[in-house]
């Protein structure tokens, strides 16, 4: 078998054009940055000489604008060829397009049903009114389903990530795998996107390295703005005594550097004394008292609906809640085995409760200032003067409308989680060393940075784009939300 080159049959037809596209699009674009130097903008329905409407820096911004376009569609073409051609024809590219069908199949349905439905949906509808929302939403959503697809019905990856294969040490993308047999392996017969230091496969291992960080990095996200919504509502509208001490825990944890603070809880001795298991039984418990709080302020008064409302959310959320604290062989065992519905590694747990903890005090301080904001408005006196309680007025009349600057400050954490995450692995705190996540894999490609770019190259510009995605949204949410 032979080797895969990049762009295949594809290459002597598109690559010069593509060249000479991206050649023009970088003098387009310079020409565009000399003429908002030079020119002023043309007036608004101003007619120039000749009848033209447009300057200088308007057509320095088409040309850009259409090279860009030519670009995107060059780029499309590369990645449609691999699902129509037959393998390998398209090369590299192709082939891992091929792979990732699903993916493009269910992000064409999710825009599909998106841009029908948009003016149904509320603020995400409004996204996909926004350029810069809709590039963010669907990085995002493409490594979200990657990492469904992957790592729940395995679809995508063609190696198994911790499986070495013999005489794969650091090869090159779209190498062939020794001793293969085209007829029956299929994409399996090559290493797409190379081998690394141990001989295994590179694009595996972004595949389901992408699973772990969406386990991991929107789910401790969530679980801190819990923590920090349950604390900061309260502080910001009682204040006193209470908002004094909250917040001088708040700013302790954040005096203390975050990295010192993963180094301790990752030393085997920290470790032994179960100090993660107790954060976790702590921190684990606000989204429990959250909904409990949510549920009974709402139906107050309605107890018929409430008691037993109230009764069945609890008791599934306690269940849940005992299952993800209790550990066999750790300082909390508090369920049986045949109660305990799942069972989070210990590796997995430090990191999660190491990054919901590092969160919830930027989180509060957040709540807590909109609250104080908030709670000073005529509709909260309007509340207060029909005799609401306190935590309905907090949850139900303040809550609701700090939700812009929650929603985009949500995106934004996530994206900061990923690169935390990121940098925990690359540091091996926490994660086992064996781990496909993005940190783990670069920090192991890394030292042989100069002779073999692709093992930590990969990794890196996944968690580089999937970060680029969130902040991208985040933009396009902020720009919808203040248009309301």
């Amino acid at each position: 078998m032979e080797p895969l080159t990049w762009t295949g049959a594809l290459g002597p037809v598109l690559n010069p054009i593509f060249t000479w596209a991206g050649i023009a699009f970088v003098i387009a674009v310079a020409l565009q940055i000399v003429a908002s130097f030079v020119f002023r903008p043309a007036p608004v329905g101003a007619v120039m000489s000749g009848g033209v409407t447009n300057g200088p820096k308007e057509y320095a911004d088409m040309l850009a604008k259409y090279l860009f376009f030519a670009l995107i569609v060059l780029v499309v073409i590369y990645l449609a060829a691999g699902l129509f051609m037959p393998f390998g024809k398209a090369g590299i590219i192709g082939a891992v397009s091929a792979r990732l069908a699903p993916v493009w199949i269910a992000l064409f349905v999710t825009f599909v049903l998106s841009f029908v439905y948009k003016r149904r949906l509320g603020l995400y509808g409004k996204l996909f009114d926004s350029t810069i929302g809709m590039i963010g939403f669907g990085l995002v959503m493409f490594w979200v389903y990657m990492a469904v697809f992957a790592g729940v019905f395995d679809l995508i990856s063609t190696h198994d990530p911790l499986t070495q294969v013999a005489g794969m040490k650091n090869k090159l993308p779209g190498t062939p795998v020794r001793g293969a047999d085209p007829e029956t392996c299929g994409h399996a017969c090559w290493y797409l996107l190379g081998g690394d230091n141990l001989a295994r496969d590179v694009f595996s291992r972004m595949v389901h390295g992408s699973w772990i960080v969406v386990q991991i990095a929107p789910l401790a996200t969530l679980f801190a703005f819990m923590v920090g919504i349950t604390l900061g509502l309260p502080a910001g509208y009682f204040g006193g005594k209470l908002d004094t001490f909250l917040s001088f825990l708040a700013n302790l944890i954040l005096a203390f550097p975050v990295i010192l603070l993963f180094y301790l809880l990752v030393t085997p001795e920290i470790v032994a004394t179960g100090i993660p298991n107790y954060m976790a039984t702590v921190l684990f418990i606000f989204p429990l008292v959250f909904v409990g709080v949510l549920l009974n302020s709402r139906f107050y008064t309605r107890p018929r609906l409430r008691t037993p409302l109230l009764s069945a959310v609890l008791l599934v959320m306690g269940w849940l809640y005992l299952s993800l604290i209790s550990a066999p062989g750790t300082k909390i065992h508090v369920l049986p085995g045949s109660l305990d519905l799942f069972n989070i590694p210990g590796g997995i747990l430090v990191v999660f409760v190491s990054v919901v903890f590092v969160n919830s005090p930027t989180v509060f301080r957040i709540v807590r200032g909109l609250a104080l904001d908030i709670q000073t408005r005529d509709y909260v006196a309007a509340a207060q003067t029909r005799g609401e309680g306190p935590w309905y007025i907090m949850l139900w009349e303040i809550l609701p409308n700090a939700r812009g600057p929650l929603i985009v400050d949500f995106c934004l954490r996530i994206g900061y989680t990923t690169i935390l995450l990121g940098t925990l692995g690359f540091f091996g705190l926490g994660l086992p060393p064996e781990s496909p996540d993005w940190g783990t894999t670069i920090n192991d490609g890394r030292r042989l940075l100069a002779l073999y770019p692709h093992p930590a190259l990969v990794p890196a510009f996944s968690l580089l784009s999937l970060v680029l995605g969130l902040n991208l949204l985040a933009d396009g949410l902020r720009e919808e939300s203040l248009r309301d």
